[in-house]
């Protein structure tokens, strides 16, 4: 390294093979692997002249023994990125120079060829350049600029033309202007145009792009259709870097379908409301604030198709939900606040659940009687642990036409829940570990109810009065429990086949639990269904009698009840007493093989056969009828990478018999005759309890990589949709990992050559092991995909209802890499949302306009 003087500016140069120094001229020239440093300029070629006395510097690269022009100069200026060029001849004083089939990299795109003069005010004059963002040395596509000014913030030129291939198309423009902002700024966006076979010819997705400020930008979108159908969609994102971050969607439509004149022509009005908010942890230690709302009516997805992407997910999807919730932390961390307004619907159904608001009060478990200051290890009695627990709702559940309907405000529910739960751990003979426990449970409400029972010719009639005024119920439990670990384990001398041993582990659990009887008259929490006379007048309808005979009897003849607090949205005490034994016994088994992966012999691994196999039931000493529980069972296994399964049911003790059952008394008596569970227990007539209800589940994947790969996939979409990420993206990033996340083979992995996966589904129930009280779901689906060549790739996505008989939705989609542009196209052949689409687009986003598009969608019928 040398450096030289008499300059304004430091110049550092260094030459592989020869550095030629004319002192008397002011000329140096540099020879293999030439540099130069000066100022804010740096400068790499094969050659390098440098003239003091005029300025300038000079680079060019040179031909090797094959003719192949190598060493080209590679530059750079400032904050600039680097560039490189056939030659540059640039003056170090003036800053100004010409540089010829220059190749540089800006914002993501690509300028190359033709001739770039530098100017001293950092304007660029451009001749005959291309821009594209293919990163080959000869691009597959470019916008060629005959002449061109580029300028810090803009792009003026002259002709300009597309090129593919270097074959440049017959269209261009005489003139244009490209803005080069270092901000957002605001524009046009263009529609894509569509056919639909029920709306017709349409423009998607054209509006404009506001760029309101640095935190804030909205885009203005919609569709419109020769039908008369049209679509609006408001999307906004904001930031505050270190205080919040989220997104705002507002859609309606207007959709027509059948002809002008007929009933189905008729406007259908839809809209959703789409809202994310997140504030950062740093932002305000101690508390939180998020929102994640996606609400309105309930046929938008369904009737816009998911607003023209025929997604399958969301046309199906069959319930929105909203939350907005707050949270506080306060008392050293002892308690925790949180608050929220919540919002479910079912969209088939139409109704709708509004709760405004809920609030939790939660008290981290203390211990009363252990000391901070203890030293060596803690009594018995200071284990002891005391919590608290408060809640508080206001609640709707009902239809969306009457919960929004005059008077929809008074069909509210509300009320406070406390808990206090007690507990006492301990361990005896160092194995058992035994807890006690109690629970205490008050529930506040302003509303209860009163039930009147009608007596009919036909059938009895009940009418329910709500009741204001304040009430209170409380109830409370005793437990005590026990659990342990039993181990069994067989090793084999000589190993069967390749398995080394066999382990089995038992977690048995008994418990005894009491709850006194809240239905007695003691509490005043349930009272005597009564018959009341059949009169419409307030304060007419009063007891029938008052001699018993207007209280409404069982079967068995014994008196029923009702709970004043059944309609609270907490519920109530409960009735009946219970004294009973609960228990439960856990299975795993796993085998200890040999592996064969292992070269030294002496290599083993675990393969887990069965995991979690429980069995659980409970028997109540003081119930009238039916001590014993039904038997659930449940459990699972994964025998390797690519097969694992799910099962679980339940197992009925009791014996079936057909019964006649009367109800009602006199003219109104009633005599039925059905199957029903008796209280006679299977085992007494040589039978084993009976399959109440079944469920198996598994999946198979034919290449383990695939699986591997998908897994990898869900965990990266997990991320990427965590909440505190979604202020950073746009809304159609944001559905677009959202759909992903749906359907996590919608990743395109070119690694992965094939793969098919399969995944099976049955369902079986039969409360009363009747033919006609059984039913069977049974489903197998499918999916995959493969490469037919490096470049491209088919997926596919199918399955059958074998209980039906009928094909599930399928769909085929094909995807072409083609380097710095994507073809896709995807085909739905039959079923109602039938349809295609083929998409060529460039991949980088700084020209995602640039795209081509056909699509036919068949989604609505009339």
């Amino acid at each position: 390294m040398k450096k030289g003087g008499g300059l304004d500016d430091k110049l550092e140069y260094y030459a592989k093979d020869t550095t030629d120094i004319d002192r008397k001229n002011g000329i140096m020239q540099l020879y293999g692997s030439a540099r130069v440093i000066y100022d804010e300029f740096e400068l790499d070629a094969e050659y390098i002249r440098f003239d003091s006395r005029n300025n300038t510097i000079f680079a060019r690269g040179i031909k090797n023994d094959k003719g192949k022009y190598t060493g080209r100069p590679i530059f750079k200026m400032g904050q600039e990125g680097t560039s490189l060029a056939d030659s540059i001849n640039y003056n170090t004083k003036l800053g100004k120079g010409i540089v010829y089939g220059v190749s540089t990299e800006q914002e993501g795109g690509f300028f190359s060829g033709g001739i770039a003069k530098i100017q001293p005010d950092e304007e660029v004059h451009s001749l005959g350049q291309t821009f594209s963002t293919c990163n080959l040395a000869e691009p597959h596509f470019g916008i060629h600029f005959t002449k061109a000014i580029i300028t810090k913030n803009q792009i003026i030129t002259g002709p300009v033309y597309m090129e593919f291939e270097r074959i440049p198309m017959p269209l261009g423009l005489p003139f244009a202007f490209f803005p080069k902002p270092n901000k957002k700024s605001s524009g046009f966006i263009l529609p894509t145009p569509q056919e639909d076979a029920t709306k017709g010819f349409g423009l998607l997705n054209g509006g404009y792009y506001v760029a309101l400020n640095d935190y804030w930008d909205a885009k203005i979108t919609g569709n419109i259709f020769t039908n008369g159908s049209y679509d609006l969609n408001l999307a906004t994102n904001y930031m505050k870097r270190y205080k919040h971050n989220g997104n705002f969607n507002l859609a309606y439509s207007s959709t027509r379908n059948g002809l002008e004149g007929t009933p189905e022509y008729t406007p259908q009005k839809n809209f959703n409301i789409a809202w994310t908010h997140s504030q950062n942890p740093l932002a305000r230690p101690g508390s939180t604030f998020s929102a994640s709302v996606n609400a309105g009516t309930a046929s938008y997805f369904r009737v816009t198709g998911a607003n023209a992407t025929n997604d399958f997910d969301q046309i199906a999807r069959n319930t929105l939900s909203s939350s907005i919730a707050y949270g506080k932390t306060f008392g050293d961390g002892l308690f925790n606040l949180t608050s929220a307004l919540t919002h479910s619907q079912e969209t088939s159904a139409k109704t709708i659940t509004l709760t405004l608001p809920s609030v939790s009060l939660n008290m981290s478990t203390i211990n009363p009687f252990d000391p901070k200051d203890r030293v060596g290890t803690q009594k018995f009695y200071q284990k002891l642990t005391v919590g608290y627990n408060l809640e508080a709702k206001n609640t709707v559940s009902d239809q969306e036409s009457l919960v929004f309907a005059k008077g929809g405000l008074s069909r509210f529910q509300n009320g406070f829940q406390h808990n206090i739960p007690i507990s006492l751990p301990f361990n005896v003979l160092q194995f058992l570990n035994f807890n006690t426990s109690a629970n205490y449970t008050e529930r506040w409400y302003f509303q209860t109810i009163e039930k009147r029972y009608i007596r009919l010719a036909t059938s009895d009639s009940v009418k329910i009065d709500t009741v204001s005024g304040f009430k209170r119920a409380g109830e409370y439990n005793l437990n005590l429990g026990m659990s342990t670990k039993l181990y069994g384990k067989r090793e084999f001398k000589k190993p069967i086949g390749n398995i080394a041993a066999i382990r089995h582990v038992i977690t048995p659990n008994i418990g005894f639990s009491y709850r006194p009887d809240f239905s007695s008259n003691n509490y005043n929490y349930y009272r005597d269904q009564v018959y009341y006379t059949n009169d419409i007048r307030p304060g007419k309808s009063v007891p029938i009698a008052n001699d018993g005979s207007q209280i409404v009897r069982g079967a068995n003849g014994q008196p029923l009840r009702y709970s004043i607090f059944e309609q609270g949205i907490f519920g109530g005490p409960s009735a009946g007493k219970y004294a009973g034994l609960n228990f439960s016994v856990d299975n795993n088994v796993e085998l200890k093989v040999l592996s064969s992966k292992d070269t030294t012999g002496t290599g083993e691994r675990k393969i887990p056969i069965i995991q979690g196999l429980t069995f659980s039931s409970a028997y109540n000493f003081v119930a009238p009828s039916k001590k014993l529980a039904p038997i659930n069972f449940s459990g699972r296994s994964q025998f390797t990478d690519k097969l694992g399964f799910n099962f679980g049911g339940v197992l009925s003790p009791y014996a079936v018999d057909f019964v006649q059952t009367t109800t009602g008394s006199g003219a109104s008596q009633f005599t039925s005759s059905s199957f029903q569970e008796v209280d006679r227990y299977v085992w007494q007539d040589g039978k084993l309890p009976r399959l109440v209800s079944l469920n198996f589940s598994t999946d198979f994947s034919f290449n383990p990589d695939a699986l591997k790969s998908r897994n990898k996939n869900m965990d990266a979409v997990k991320n990427a949709n965590d909440v505190n990420n979604n202020g950073n993206r746009t809304q159609e990033q944001i559905e677009q990992l959202a759909s992903i996340s749906r359907d996590p083979n919608a990743f395109v992995d070119f690694n992965i050559p094939w793969n098919i996966a399969l995944s099976y589904s049955f369902n079986y129930s039969n409360p009363l092991g009747q033919r006609s009280t059984r039913t069977i779901s049974n489903s197998l689906n499918f999916n995959g995909d493969f490469n037919l060549t490096p470049k491209w790739k088919i997926q596919f996505t199918s399955g059958y209802d074998l209980v039906r008989s009928e094909i599930s939705p399928t769909s085929f989609s094909i995807y072409r890499d083609l380097h710095c542009w994507d073809l896709s196209a995807s085909w739905v052949p039959f079923g109602q949302y039938q349809s295609y689409s083929i998409d060529i687009k460039v991949k980088a986003s700084i020209l995602q306009d640039l795209k081509l598009s056909k699509r036919k969608g068949f989604y609505t019928r009339y």
